[in-house]
């Protein structure tokens, strides 16, 4: 297994030069069309583009999610004096890196991206593939992580603000209510577009709630609800100059979520941080204040890590916030901490920080000898053993 750098202008070499499927980009455009719903733009008048270019923007945003679709996978359907780039990558995950040379003078990446990292697109139900934003490889690791372990979509999100109960009164007059009035707040996740469509949380399971399916049980009805409740809004132009369509829904559902964050320590190495909780529904003008507080036109998600009270960083919220390697988060559905602490130690990758509880931890038998604190042990049995691929 390696890593690959690959160009972004070899993104733009294949639009100029035709080396795509044209099959499945016409197929993939028609989808779009017909299921893509544009929404409004926050721009000002004066810098808002014309609808030829909007139209031109959003034929370009689809065609390069799938010529990264073909970077990672190869295309057999490339003529012929293109074997080369017909083989493909062979990519498990793969990053965009965007900001900013690229988005200040072409159309964003957040098309290719959501629609990528979600369970479904032009050809109906498939496996997620992972693409993070910002070429962010740690958040991409995680987020590769928890699908091969969930066979779910993973979010992309940044772990942009906490608020507490009180500053949720003092701004809207709601007091804060069950797992976000224990918990002392909520954590906005909100990126501006590179999330799986999935994470709406419009999908239902038997008994009515929320769910983010295994991409294999997602059906064509399921896909209908998710698309209604996303739709494709004009970039910031003060923030992507050259424009492009972020994607935009809310998480209108309380479901069980896991947070994670990979950092690279200098003179340590990987570490994982997890944080298990819940995503919840907030009543739509709270919402829709405290979402104005960032970017209107981005996925929102509030999310609530379960805490303890306790000194430490799951005190409340926001010390889980204040203690997190990162901006960014991956994020999955359901409570998955406990596998992903097994199979870090299969890894040997330290776990500095979580909150799954005691009983539900599993560990190889022989950390045990490295010491009664099972974080430090787990620490230095990690380092005693080393990794397990190189």
């Amino acid at each position: 297994m390696r890593v690959e750098s690959v160009d972004e202008v070899e993104i733009l070499r294949r639009m100029t030069e035709g080396i795509y499927d044209h099959e499945e980009f016409d197929k993939a455009m028609k989808w779009a069309k017909e299921n893509c719903t544009i929404g409004f733009d926050k721009n000002p008048p004066e810098l808002q583009m014309t609808e030829e270019q909007k139209e031109e923007q959003f034929e370009f945003v689809v065609k390069m999610a799938v010529i990264i679709q073909e970077l990672m996978n190869g295309c057999d359907k490339l003529d012929p004096k293109f074997s080369e780039e017909a083989i493909g990558h062979n990519a498990i995950a793969a990053g965009f890196q965007g900001q900013r040379q690229w988005t200040d003078f072409y159309p964003n990446g957040d098309f290719a991206e959501a629609m990528l990292n979600t369970s479904f697109d032009w050809n109906g139900a498939r496996e997620p593939y992972i693409l993070a934003t910002e070429n962010d490889v740690l958040n991409g690791l995680g987020m590769l992580f928890m699908k091969l372990l969930t066979g779910r979509a993973q979010m992309f999100a940044d772990v942009r603000t906490y608020w507490s109960a009180n500053a949720v009164k003092r701004v809207t007059g709601y007091d804060l209510e069950g797992v976000a009035k224990e918990n002392d707040g909520i954590i906005h996740l909100i990126n501006s577009g590179a999330c799986c469509l999935d994470a709406s949380g419009v999908v239902k399971d038997e008994n009515g709630n929320g769910v983010m399916k295994e991409w294999w049980n997602v059906t064509e009805e399921d896909q209908k609800e998710i698309m209604k409740a996303t739709t494709w809004n004009a970039a910031d132009n003060g923030y992507f100059r050259g424009g492009g369509f972020s994607s935009r829904f809310e998480t209108r559902a309380t479901m069980p979520a896991t947070m994670i964050r990979l950092n690279l320590v200098k003179g340590l190495g990987p570490v994982l941080q997890i944080a298990e909780g819940w995503t919840v529904e907030l009543p739509e003008d709270v919402s829709d204040t405290l979402w104005k507080r960032t970017d209107y036109t981005w996925p929102c998600t509030w999310f609530v890590p379960r805490c303890d009270g306790k000194e430490g960083a799951f005190k409340s919220a926001y010390d889980v916030m204040n203690n997190w390697g990162a901006n960014h988060g991956a994020i999955s559905y359901g409570h998955i901490g406990a596998d992903l602490i097994t199979m870090c130690s299969m890894l040997r990758i330290p776990v500095c920080m979580h909150n799954v509880p005691e009983k539900d931890i599993f560990r190889p038998a022989a950390w045990n000898a490295f010491g009664m604190d099972k974080e430090g042990a787990d620490f230095r049995a990690c380092k005693n053993y080393g990794p397990l691929y190189k």
